[in-house]
């Protein structure tokens, strides 16, 4: 792939070296979902990204080894596609002579464009997505949020104590590597606590489908005990409606990708009363956690989401690995190396979502939260799940 020559690094490098520290600007990318079938996560992405960036900038830019650059991030529309993630991930690496990435944030545009980024040895760390194809065997690849073969047996468990489930159904949407490889970890993690066949419907659907009667109807007519949805807050606003328009009452369990702030807008009353498995819960927060959810509140009107608050933690964890270099060296390959190994580094990280450490793969390990959904629709904090 793309191995481009940096000759030119003076007269186009984001941080122009030669004229000295005046004028300079630190450069990340985020190739994010603006628009397709989570708009809302790029959103979110957007704003927390923006308010960090403000906050810096307000006090000079990023301190450097004693000198301050502003910081400047640059957004690009991955429309929600594979295909798109990829094409962008090329341009900021290759046009925008970015430091460093971060995004995509589903799994489904992560996992490509970290095989872009790694094969360009650029640093890349996904906030959101939890498929463990995204860093594994990919040294220049991070992420800050955890893996979906430990949130699997979190949501098994919890819906083995909440609902005293013994029969599971399963609906994924079937090209989308967050969704399937969750629904595959969910089957596998339940199996092993109720036995072969007690996941007594698996079915999938295509990315653009509207309508899931057919996969409905065969569900509920196997009686489980609750439904699992491992999918993005757009599709489970559709599927959890037409769930019940055909008559089923039972509970669902869901994933991080719930977590938007769009749910209830788009779901309304028929997700109320259900839970999911996320990476932090909004309320009851304190500390540097809350610090953050009021001024993001103030600022854009409303409770920031999970995608939010691990867009945060990205930015702190590469800006600080950006810090941590000392100085900005003018060749922008040693620059991006730099970061990559101080990334790769770092043991211990307190986040706003939460405490965490990194293993050899660069993925953190850390505590899971279960939400519930009240009846005001609001997403409230049921408990908190940590890895043995």
């Amino acid at each position: 792939m793309l191995k481009q020559a940096y000759a030119f690094v003076c007269a186009m490098a984001l941080f122009a070296p030669c004229g000295g520290h005046a004028g300079q600007t630190v450069k990340i990318g985020f190739p994010i979902p603006l628009t397709g079938e989570i708009p809302k996560v790029g959103e979110s992405t957007k704003f927390a990204a923006e308010l960090f960036r403000e906050e810096i900038n307000a006090k000079g830019g990023l301190d450097v080894g004693g000198k301050k650059y502003p910081l400047e991030f640059i957004f690009e529309d991955n429309e929600s596609k594979p295909e798109t993630a990829v094409n962008v991930t090329l341009k900021l690496i290759d046009r925008d002579d970015v430091l460093a990435i971060v995004g995509p944030q589903s799994s489904r545009q992560a996992v490509p464009a970290g095989a872009v980024a790694n094969d360009n040895e650029t640093p890349m760390i996904t906030p959101w997505s939890t498929n463990p194809d995204a860093t594994k065997d990919r040294p220049w690849v991070f992420r800050a949020a955890f893996l979906d073969p430990f949130q699997a047996p979190v949501a098994a468990d919890f819906a083995i104590k909440q609902f005293k489930a013994k029969k599971a159904a399963v609906l994924f949407e079937i090209s989308n590597d967050y969704s399937k490889g969750l629904a595959d970890h969910f089957r596998i993690a339940w199996e092993k606590r109720n036995g072969k066949g007690a996941v007594v419907a698996f079915e999938s659907h295509g990315p653009k489908d509207q309508d899931f009667s057919a996969q409905l109807t065969k569900m509920i007519a196997a009686k489980p005990d609750f439904i699992f949805l491992p999918e993005n807050y757009s599709f489970v606003a559709l599927i959890v409606p037409q769930a019940r328009d055909l008559g089923y009452r039972g509970a669902f369990m869901g994933s991080d990708a719930w977590g938007s702030a769009e749910l209830m807008k788009l779901c309304g009353q028929a997700c109320r009363g259900q839970f999911f498995s996320t990476h932090y819960a909004a309320a009851g927060a304190k500390g540097a956690t809350k610090e953050f959810i009021d001024r993001y509140n103030k600022k854009y009107g409303y409770v920031p989401d999970d995608v939010a608050a691990l867009t945060w933690d990205a930015v702190t964890l590469v800006t600080g690995a950006i810090q941590k270099a000392g100085k900005l060296e003018g060749d922008i390959r040693k620059m991006r190396k730099l970061i990559r190994d101080n990334l790769a580094a770092v043991t211990e990280f307190k986040g706003i979502t939460g405490n965490m450490r990194f293993d050899a793969q660069g993925d953190p390990i850390k505590c899971a939260v279960i939400v519930a959904i009240d009846e005001k629709g609001d997403f409230t904090f049921k408990e908190s799940v940590c890895p043995q």
